[in-house]
């Protein structure tokens, strides 16, 4: 067999074998990697490289070998699943960095990283200043986990006392003008529905990029041709807008009358839709 043929077929081999061993480690091999985890990527690597390269030893070596280092990764991450005292050994333990804006300079020394290097790390979180921070923790995986003095956290609707609904994600229901049945029929539309939303808005099928569906039920688009301007769904507007029409139009018609008993209706029914009106405000407004 010529040498260029051997070593396509090896590579292909090596490919295949790699492939499945990183499936069988599981995601973190390739997002967060602790030392051990490091240590087997490169090695298995440097494994794979052998038993395409290497002509004049044994291949199948090399995939024993790959083989041995798999297991032995795969028992170190069950090791590590059983036992706290394991993990801290292996992984590491997470290290405060700052506490209540005092940089702890050991143990920065400890984690071997300098000034400069925490404070590019505090600017990736959008933390400029290390006075505003409560706490930075150093995690195992060497990323840095940083929690605002509560003074410099941003507001929320909890913080002022706003009740605001769940929000499912939205479906997408059209991808490069073709449109997708399965979550459209998943949501409980039809073809029709989704054509009648589209002429709405005066767009056509084929000239979507991308279409999603919200938990409302409001249609959002993307078109190929970036300067036309696609109207925002109003759907929730336009019903919060009716109801307080409504709830107004009845307080109207409760003064405009002598009479006791329509007007104690008027202004009972005034009430109970401003009641309606307050437990839907946070599905409506948001």
């Amino acid at each position: 067999m010529p040498e260029w043929l051997e070593i396509t077929y090896r590579t292909l081999v090596a490919v295949l074998v790699l492939f499945l061993m990183t499936k069988l480690l599981g995601k973190r091999q390739v997002t967060q990697l602790s030392v051990f985890e490091y240590i087997t990527g490169i090695t298995i690597g440097s494994l794979a490289a052998y038993i395409s390269l290497d002509l004049e030893a044994k291949w199948y070596l090399g995939i024993v070998s790959l083989t041995v280092w798999v297991v032995v990764s795969l028992l170190i991450e069950l090791l590590q699943l059983k036992s706290k005292v394991a993990r801290n050994i292996i992984d590491g333990q997470a290290r405060v960095m700052i506490r209540d804006g005092k940089i702890l300079e050991d143990n920065l020394k400890k984690e071997r990283i300098n000034s400069e290097e925490l404070l590019d790390q505090l600017r990736q979180k959008n933390v400029f200043r290390a006075a505003d921070v409560e706490f930075a923790i150093m995690e195992p995986n060497g990323k840095l986990s940083v929690m605002l003095k509560k003074e410099n956290q941003p507001i929320t609707p909890k913080l002022l006392g706003i009740k605001v609904a769940p929000e499912r994600e939205p479906q997408t229901v059209i991808m490069d003008g073709t449109r997708l049945d399965k979550p459209l029929a998943d949501l409980g539309y039809s073809r029709q529905w989704l054509d009648t939303e589209l002429e709405k808005i005066g767009v056509t099928l084929e000239n979507v990029f991308l279409g999603q569906i919200d938990a409302f039920g409001q249609l959002y688009v993307d078109l190929f041709d970036d300067q036309i301007k696609v109207p925002i769904p109003q759907k929730k507007a336009t019903l919060f807008a009716q109801l307080k029409k409504c709830e107004a139009d009845l307080e109207m018609f409760g003064l405009s009358t002598d009479k006791a008993t329509a007007k104690s209706m008027y202004e009972q029914c005034s009430k109970q839709l401003q009641e309606v009106i307050d437990s839907m405000r946070p599905l409506l407004t948001r």
